[in-house]
């Protein structure tokens, strides 16, 4: 699991059944030191699956690959990234 600032909304102009429900964010992986400077984060965006309702600069905790699958099994649904939840605070105790 790592930690992503969402910087914008995805949105389709067709959507697969498995996502209604959901809204898709564009989220960027934060390393350490983009959590301990205020400069924009410079990693590739990936496309989150978002089912709490992240609005654009929250902070979210962001599983990838088959862990973002794993909150709908059985089912099977077409996700690589997923929004595991939304975070208030970050302490860093270097």
């Amino acid at each position: 699991m790592r930690i992503a600032q969402v910087i914008g909304t995805v949105t389709l102009s067709k959507a697969v059944a498995e996502f209604r429900g959901a809204r898709l964010k564009l989220a960027v992986p934060l390393s350490l030191d983009d959590l301990q400077s205020s400069d924009d984060p410079q990693a590739e965006p990936l496309v989150v699956y978002d089912e709490f309702g992240a609005g654009e600069g929250d902070r979210i905790m962001l599983s990838e690959g088959g862990e973002a699958a794993q909150p709908f099994h059985p089912e099977m649904v077409p996700v690589d990234a997923y929004n595991s939840g939304i975070l208030d605070e970050i302490t860093l105790d270097l």
